[in-house]
């Protein structure tokens, strides 16, 4: 009996190949995109074998791109936004005319129309949603300050791709032969149409919305029902994302950032954030599975050159031109290379375009092809840019250190902690009471900068790059302490220095028991989970009955 199942065949096919190519990239020290990237290639209609279903691919990448930008309005206050919009407004228009004026002179010399180059340019120059916040997420910098200009500009830019869906039947309509219900006036009442629907929705957003779903989330936790929650959430996030659409024509990313946004101000955020974690990730994977299903392989035989130029407009021609605008704009070059090399990619609202364009007859397929293949090659090589951003920031500080102190110099009880968070810092206060000479590795710049307000000795970066914890004197330390929430980047760090250093002191922290065994695994000399430790406190309060004296005086301390 057989049974026809697009949506679950297409599901297994398509997690099942991404799991297992991306365990194989990360087995081969690369980003497990590369791997999801592949399983889209063999799962697509271009290569022989099982066959993914091409129209609910791209529909179930969506929801990874809704529930992903829910997750950022959560962290993402209307505060912030305003904040970085004197950058980001001009910063993502002016890169936008740049890219699109390169990708248009390429389009040229291949012989395209003007419209249609036009069109091949301004694809190559929006960013793709998944990809940058992936970046980001990676690095813990979705809240520092270049977090917030590059996702700002990510708004701008998602703002400009629509209204330019919209606009596209009508320019179409304008340029062909039989266009003369057409006018320059309707197009231009057109766009003001769109912009003051956008608006309109914006606004409904914060006067409304601020109330009405923070309430709605606080009614479903009050059930006491993790089940109600979780659907709530979900219900919030997919609701106005496809309501955003249908009535507003704006974006399921911008309709989903929004209602992340007003929900911000909720004390149910976090948890909201944490329980759409898991459909987030996985649906996020589908998204590259789709790019790659999308790709046909022989475009780089047929036309290497054009998807060369197309690779080099996307890493570089954008890049350099963020990289000077952020600059013009006062940022020091941590945050200019930190922007460029967020935007040198490009993905979701490309594709969208190119497909409107060639459904209106005003592009070719070889467009499709050639963006395509720069879109999988440069989603590819952006995790090595920002890899390179780290390594250059790390050798420029040792730079501006200038020769570290002899190693007789240092204290033989040196204590280098990764992590200064909510248990991080209790760790350092203790360590600092206990006079042990400590630094401090942090990746987040707000909370560097209130460590050292605090008078830490703090290095900001990624503990994963050995280049970091070597610029702490790690080599000096004779303990290492990891305390940060991320199992598999502590485990990374924790291998790393065991295989460096087979007879240092390393403890770990863990936040969940089964992250014990892991960290052990890889090295770890000791760790503590802190659900048992609260376990153990708790119980050493109970009353002795036989003296009836608590065991322990309440005022105990660690």
């Amino acid at each position: 009996m057989e049974h026809s199942l697009p949506l679950i065949t297409t599901l297994v096919g398509s997690l099942l190949m991404a799991f297992v190519f991306g365990m194989l990239a990360h087995r081969l020290k690369l980003s497990p995109m590369v791997g999801y990237l592949l399983a889209g290639v063999l799962v697509g209609p271009f290569t022989p074998g099982y066959v993914a279903d091409a129209d609910i691919a791209p529909e179930l990448a969506e929801l990874g791109v809704i529930l992903l930008m829910f997750g950022v309005g959560l962290h993402f206050s209307l505060r912030d936004l305003m904040a970085v919009k004197r950058i980001a407004v001009p910063g993502a228009i002016v890169q936008i005319a740049i890219a699109t004026l390169l990708g248009a002179l390429l389009a040229t010399l291949l012989g395209w129309s003007p419209l249609a180059a036009t069109l091949f340019g301004l694809s190559l120059s929006v960013a793709s949603t998944v990809v940058l916040l992936r970046a980001l997420e990676a690095r813990n910098m979705v809240d520092s300050p270049e977090g917030k200009i590059a996702v700002g500009w990510l708004i701008v830019e998602d703002l400009v791709m629509v209204l330019a869906l919209v606009l596209l039947p009508l320019l179409a309509n304008l340029s062909s032969e039989d266009g003369q219900g057409a006018s320059w006036g309707h197009l231009l009442s057109e766009v003001a149409w769109t912009l003051g629907k956008v608006a309109t929705f914006i606004t409904l957003m914060v006067v409304f919305g601020r109330r009405f779903i923070p309430w709605l989330l606080a009614r479903s936790a009050a059930t006491g029902s993790r089940e109600l929650f979780t659907l709530a959430v979900l219900a919030i996030a997919l609701g106005i994302a496809f309501g955003a659409v249908e009535l507003f024509d704006v974006s399921f990313a911008l309709g989903a950032f929004f209602a992340g946004i007003v929900l911000n101000g909720s004390e149910l955020s976090h948890k909201a954030a944490n329980d759409s974690l898991p459909l987030r990730d996985a649906f996020a994977v589908l998204f590259f599975v789709s790019v790659g299903m999308l790709f046909n392989p022989a475009i780089l035989l047929t036309a290497p050159l054009a998807v060369l130029a197309s690779v080099i407009i996307i890493l570089f021609g954008k890049s350099l031109a963020a990289y000077g605008i952020v600059r013009l704009f006062g940022h020091d070059r941590h945050t200019a290379l930190t922007i460029s090399a967020s935007l040198a990619q490009i993905g979701e609202f490309s594709f969208i375009l190119l497909g409107l364009g060639i459904t209106l007859g005003l592009l070719p397929n070889e467009a499709r092809d050639i963006v395509l293949a720069g879109a999988i090659l440069s989603i590819l090589v952006n995790p090595f840019l920002f890899n390179l951003i780290d390594r250059l920031e790390a050798a420029k500080r040792i730079s501006e250190e200038g020769d570290t102190p002899p190693r007789q110099s240092v204290p033989a009880d040196k204590v280098v902690l990764v992590g200064g968070g909510r248990i991080g810092s209790r760790i350092a206060e203790q360590l600092r009471s206990a006079r042990v000479p400590l630094v401090i590795v942090e990746s987040d710049p707000g909370q560097t900068e209130r460590l050292r307000e605090q008078g830490f000795e703090v290095m900001h970066g990624n503990a994963v790059l050995p280049d970091t914890l070597s610029a702490a004197g790690i080599e000096e330390a004779c303990v290492l302490i990891v305390a940060i929430p991320n199992s598999f980047e502590a485990g990374e760090i924790i291998a790393h220095q065991r295989m460096l250093a087979p007879e240092r002191t390393i403890l770990a922290c863990a936040y969940f028991g089964d992250e014990v065994e892991w960290l052990l695994k890889q090295g770890a000399t000791s760790v503590v989970n802190g659900a048992d430790e609260v376990a153990n406190r708790l119980v050493s309060q109970l009353p002795d009955h036989r003296r009836g004296q608590p065991a322990t005086s309440p005022g105990a301390t660690h």
